[in-house]
């Protein structure tokens, strides 16, 4: 038996839930512990709301009202939400309580003994409108390293880059809009170089762990670790408990993740068993497995267990971070501040939270960016939960009532038709729970389905409309073996949509405490419950009310966003020309990344271009693109990159920039 402990990312307590918060981080963790809990496997799963930092104070300076009330407000809005998808966590905390304080402040004062923090007095970006110091996530510009706008204080989304907010190029306060103004203040500082050969002794026992996890660490490291600010000038949060730090808190990254420990300790006390937090949290056989979003990967892999090594006490290390891929919809970044998103309380007031389960679960974004698109959530539910699932259930059962009275009894001897599909169920479910065991979630309801779709071709080719006036006994096999078929898929795809399969289970008279191993107990003889439609379908007016809804609340958003006007003198600055692709290989532990080798005309440079998921390297040596060659060279991944290829990004693909014609390498474009 495993020993199991799983968290998902603490939502944050200043505003609702939206679907690809489900999508990252929720559901992928409730379907992995659903199914490890019909293993019977000792697992908890813990959460909690993230309740402090400068997002909730300012809400709640703007609404006048104490940020005890915006954290209320919102931690139940989420639970609700939780609850309305069946998300079932073992214990539901937040960072709010006293017992988080105490032991996250607990968390401080170890690093601080132990010589892992220094006091630095340094200049930070202060809003001058609203008389502030700002953390480094309210603070955006373009990023030093890849020359995008857009990048906040503490990392760059487009690079993926560690940034000193100082270093950020045409700052902005995301409080005013204004320009800050630095001034001296006075933080402590995780000294993470310090725990850099331990994390990769560590992370080099992590051979399983996503590529795109394991990349995005190594791409960290091999940057170089920077000591990081744990400290904040904020009025929320949990004191640092030093005389000399009067009114500053832990930064909300640092205490954060020390809300899984105490939301398992308050799961402890409400068990009756105050210590039990310590048999998983201080246990080397714990298996620590953190569900995340891509964004949240770095603090979970390298910041985190910075902290947990430097404790006093054997703190378990996280096993697996089986991060997920963003969630976009209907083709477009998915935005909160813009409303482009779809809302949990809202997609629970017009369709049952299966529906949206089942339809995350069939595009969950595992190892690439995936689109939540109502048409097609509409065809999803209709053609497959509907169509196949659904339509297997009503044909076996009403059959069953009509002809056999509700009564489904074991053949004493089955034909081979018969023996082949009970083979075939059986291979499905070893792929199902093996899907499910590496996080594979899309993978696992395709195997599910496939059962169900098995079960309907059983169904046609043997005819029971017919076999029962002649052959009773052949039609009464046909639907042994479809109910049989629907018992194993009321096991199969319970981690999935628990609810409708409860359902299922309660019309088969199948005992609601069941186990994955009870797969292997075929049905004797049963006498069917009441038979009711397990689904319906969604109508066309239904997905249009809620395109409407969606454009309507985003009539004020421009098509397009745009940088700032540059002068006609500056943009004359710029030299681009027309080079030659010489050479073209990836670099090692990226991605995204090439390195190319270009005729300029009378010279050759090196360039670092991220389109490598978009061209491999040979389809690119020879051609002509376009490139902006007066950029200042900078060092990427340890090489230097000379000049900038100019590519299109729609949100999915990278194109480069190419001449309709042959030209000549190193002719300008005026």
């Amino acid at each position: 038996m495993e020993k199991l402990l799983v968290t998902s990312a603490l939502p944050y307590a200043n505003g609702p839930l939206h679907v690809g918060h489900i999508a990252g981080a929720y559901l992928p963790a409730d379907i992995f512990v659903r199914y490890h809990k019909l293993l019977g496997n000792d697992v908890i799963f813990i959460c909690g709301t993230d309740e402090h930092g400068a997002p909730i104070s300012i809400k709640a300076d703007a609404e006048s009202v104490s940020p005890r009330e915006i954290v209320n407000r919102y931690h139940e809005s989420i639970r609700d939400s939780f609850l309305g998808l069946e998300i079932d966590f073992d214990n539901f905390s937040g960072t709010a309580r006293p017992i988080h304080h105490e032991m996250s402040q607990k968390f401080f004062l170890n690093l601080w003994k132990r010589g892992y923090l220094q006091e630095k007095t340094t200049q930070q970006w202060f809003d001058p409108v609203h008389q502030r110091f700002l953390a480094d996530r309210y603070v955006e510009g373009i990023c030093p390293y890849c020359g995008k706008p857009g990048a906040r204080g503490d990392q760059c989304d487009s690079c993926g880059k560690l940034i000193d907010a100082v270093n950020l190029i045409e700052p902005r306060s995301k409080i005013s809009g204004e320009i800050p103004v630095l001034k001296e203040t006075s933080h402590w500082y995780l000294n993470l170089p310090k725990f850099e050969p331990e994390l990769r002794k560590w992370l080099d026992t992590k051979t399983s762990w996503k590529d795109n996890v394991k990349n995005f660490i190594l791409s960290w490291l091999n940057e170089g670790l920077i000591e990081r600010s744990i400290t904040r000038d904020i009025d929320w949060g949990v004191p640092v408990p030093l005389e000399k730090a009067a009114g500053k808190v832990l930064y909300v990254w640092f205490d954060a993740p020390i809300g899984y420990i105490s939301s398992t300790m308050e799961w402890a006390q409400k068990m009756g068993q105050p210590d039990r937090w310590r048999d998983y949290w201080l246990s080397a056989d714990t298996k620590l497995i953190h569900f995340l979003g891509k964004d949240n990967i770095p603090f979970h892999t390298i910041i985190w267990p910075a902290v947990l090594m430097a404790q006093d006490e054997p703190f378990v290390l996280p096993y697996d971070v089986p991060a997920n891929e963003h969630l976009n919809l209907e083709g477009q970044k998915m935005s909160t501040s813009r409303n482009w998103t779809v809302w949990v309380n809202d997609f629970l007031a017009e369709f049952d939270g299966e529906y949206l389960r089942y339809y995350l679960a069939a595009i969950a974004p595992e190892s690439k960016d995936s689109d939540f698109n109502w048409k097609e959530f509409q065809a999803r539910i209709n053609s497959e939960l509907n169509n196949i699932l659904g339509n297997l259930v009503n044909r076996t059962l009403i059959f069953a009532r009509k002809y056999f009275q509700g009564m489904i009894t074991q053949p004493l001897k089955f034909r081979d038709q018969s023996k082949k599909v009970l083979a075939e169920a059986a291979l499905l479910v070893q792929d199902t729970g093996a899907a499910y065991a590496g996080y594979q979630v899309r993978k696992a309801l395709k195997s599910v389905l496939d059962i169900a779709r098995l079960g309907n071709k059983y169904f046609d080719e043997t005819h029971p409309w017919h076999t029962v006036k002649e052959t009773p006994d052949v039609a009464a096999e046909t639907i042994y073996i479809c109910a049989e078929l629907l018992r194993i898929i009321s096991i199969a795809a319970y981690p999935i949509i628990p609810c409708s399969m409860r359902k299922l289970r309660k019309m088969l008279k199948q005992s609601e405490i069941f186990h994955w191993n009870t797969l292997q107990n075929p049905l004797e003889t049963l006498q069917l419950g009441e038979v009711n439609s397990l689904f319906h379908k969604i109508d066309d007016q239904a997905v249009q009310r809620q395109l409407d809804r969606l454009h309507k609340q985003n009539t004020h958003i421009p098509l397009n966003e745009h940088k700032s006007e540059i002068t006609y003198d500056e943009f004359a600055k710029l030299e681009f020309r027309i080079v030659q692709i010489k050479t073209a290989e990836k670099i090692p532990q990226s991605s995204k990344l090439l390195k190319l080798t270009v005729d300029v005309g009378n010279e050759t440079r090196s360039v670092i271009a991220g389109i490598a998921r978009s061209y491999e390297p040979e389809d690119l040596i020879g051609r002509s693109v376009m490139m902006l060659i007066n950029l200042q060279p900078r060092r990427v991944m340890g090489v230097e990159s000379q000049a900038m290829i100019l590519a299109a990004h729609d949100g999915e693909e990278m194109s480069v920039m190419v001449p309709d014609r042959p030209v000549k390498p190193g002719s300008e474009i005026n």
